[in-house]
């Protein structure tokens, strides 16, 4: 089954369109990842699909069912989680009750709380640690481990991340880029749009090069990686 399938999209701000007719499938299973210069329209994708931008044409289907014109929180509880850009936590409330957020609408979720919260505490230990804390007082690395938990906390089955290393140490990049393998071997749908191109190609089993609001190439990771023109244009080889 297709996890993803968005066919002709075209979407935008106001009178400024910012995708022209964009399509891709994405499996069950697997992680792709989206690649593409900054204004490219990388997160303006990942909002459509998630429902918190309208589209202008063209439509996007999610887990087997058709999502468009759907408002977000419908969509959430379809199964697709988005972690945004930026991470927009809660940061008058704890890191606990920022994780408790994502679960809290959805009876299903709420249900499975005590182990999605377990596995959201494996995944990212300085959660455990800081579960009192208020979130606002978290480290930018910390912020984004937040989000993706919260994310996680909806059980979903597609998850869609947009830029999760920006602003982030090397090493604190490999923690999260190692969490969304674990996430992805665990049996959910990753969707990443990310700046560090080299890393995300190599994490993908699927690959997109989104530029000015068209897709001008796609394939596994690897054969991105080894096209000489993604590599002039994103790789400085």
């Amino acid at each position: 089954m297709k996890a993803l399938q968005v066919d002709g999209l075209s979407a935008g701000y106001g009178k400024i369109q910012v995708l022209w007719e964009v399509s891709l499938n994405v499996e069950e299973g697997e992680f792709a990842t989206i690649i593409g210069a900054n204004g490219a329209g990388k997160t303006t994708l990942l909002r459509t699909i998630s429902g918190l931008l309208p589209t202008r044409s063209g439509s996007v289907s999610a887990l087997g069912g058709r999502v468009t014109g759907q408002p977000a929180a419908r969509i959430v509880r379809g199964g697709t989680g988005h972690v945004p850009e930026g991470r927009q936590i809660f940061p008058l409330m704890s890191v606990s009750e920022n994780l408790n957020s994502g679960a809290d609408y959805l009876p299903e979720a709420r249900r499975a709380a005590p182990a999605t919260r377990k596995f959201v505490h494996d995944l990212f230990p300085r959660l455990a640690e800081r579960s009192a804390q208020l979130a606002g007082t978290l480290s930018g690395g910390e912020r984004q481990m937040l989000a993706i938990g919260r994310a996680l906390m909806s059980k979903p089955r597609l998850l869609l991340v947009d830029e999760p290393s920006l602003g982030l140490s090397p090493a604190l990049t490999q923690t999260v880029f190692g969490a969304l393998r674990t996430i992805n071997e665990e049996g959910t749908t990753v969707v990443l749009v990310e700046q560090n191109v080299r890393q995300s190609l190599r994490l993908a089993s699927t690959a997109f090069v989104l530029e000015n609001g068209r897709i001008v190439r796609q394939g596994s990771g690897r054969e991105l990686l080894e096209d000489p023109a993604v590599q002039a244009s994103y790789l400085a080889l």
